[in-house]
């Protein structure tokens, strides 16, 4: 009984993608919560990762450390948990933040794309202006897994003129295959799970 629960729990717990020993804290610190928000869905839940001030800020940390000096001018998070991640590392860059947001969310003129998500449809919105043509973007969001939202933000930019210069993501799930979504633009990912 005991090898069978063993077993079971080593499938949810998230895998080493990148062999910084920072990595290890930050995998530890994921909950998985089964059958949310709906029944069959493994929920990667990253509120716990952010009780934890030190594997809060190795998270960031990895990602400033990746995108400082890499020119990019604008990191682009998308609601909710890439507005968790997006802004301090845009700040620690020198990047501009904008949220790329769920509908009627913004104030001002806005931009559409809709997506569809592994449980569901969607739709993300972007301010007009808020990004300008020649901008690079680095898109930011907590999780990549079938690659609809990572996707509808990549195409709400390159719409503006921005060049997308690559996704960061804290977990992928790649039996969903979300990277192949993507068209070959490059993801990095600190934590895979299965």
């Amino acid at each position: 009984m005991f090898k069978v629960e063993e077993e079971a729990e080593e499938r949810t717990m998230p895998v080493c993608k990148n062999q910084d020993p920072r990595i290890h804290g930050i995998q530890t610190k994921i909950r998985v919560v089964p059958n949310f928000p709906k029944p069959g869905i493994m929920f990667q839940d990253i509120t716990t990762l952010l009780l934890d001030p030190k594997a809060f800020k190795d998270t960031v940390d990895l990602f400033v450390e990746r995108y400082k000096g890499k020119n990019i001018s604008v990191v682009a998070g998308v609601e909710a948990r890439g507005f968790i991640f997006g802004p301090p590392i845009a700040l620690a860059i020198g990047a501009k933040f904008v949220p790329l947001r769920k509908p009627r969310k913004l104030p001002g003129k806005v931009i559409s794309e809709e997506y569809v998500l592994e449980y569901g449809k969607d739709c993300l919105e972007m301010h007009i202006g808020a990004v300008e043509p020649g901008d690079r973007a680095l898109v930011v969001d907590d999780l990549i897994a079938t690659g609809g939202t990572l996707c509808a933000a990549m195409k709400l930019l390159e719409r503006v003129g921005a060049e997308v210069v690559e996704c960061a993501c804290v977990i992928e799930l790649p039996d969903l295959k979300g990277r192949e979504r993507l068209n070959g633009k490059p993801l990095y990912i600190l934590v895979e799970t299965h």
